[in-house]
């Protein structure tokens, strides 16, 4: 995962609450694309810098929250298994980017405000 530079703050991130407890957001959403990338949630878990363990209660997790499968499992075989996004997956992810893209594009201007705003030099106390 990459670093955001300086020059793009402030940015918005989009948390999704589904109930008091549950939420969708910007790390699961990420895990699911790695996961539909790297063709395993271990190695999608690895490419975030997630231990084994993280990455597969999060997918147990996204699995319990929505009440149908995004992810599912692939057990043995010739390639050892892995993981696929189900179609529900699929559209969850999109949708959720939608979402992001929607509320970014919504508040832009007020983010370029405030952008101009916070760069401005501080005024020394007293004057």
């Amino acid at each position: 995962m990459s670093k955001t530079s300086a020059t793009s703050l402030p940015s918005l991130s989009v948390r999704i609450d589904l109930d008091a407890e549950d939420r969708i957001g910007p790390g699961k959403i990420l895990l699911l694309e790695q996961i539909r990338e790297c063709g395993s949630i271990s190695a999608a878990g690895r490419a975030m810098d997630m231990s084994y363990k993280r990455a597969w209660d999060l997918v147990d997790e996204i699995n319990r929250i929505c009440r149908q499968a995004a992810v599912e499992r692939q057990t043995g075989g010739k390639n050892g298994g892995g993981a696929v996004l189900t179609p529900f997956g699929l559209s969850l992810v999109a949708r959720y980017r939608k979402i992001e893209r929607d509320a970014a594009t919504a508040v832009r201007k007020d983010l370029e405000a405030l952008r101009s705003d916070i760069g401005k030099p501080k005024k020394a106390a007293g004057r």
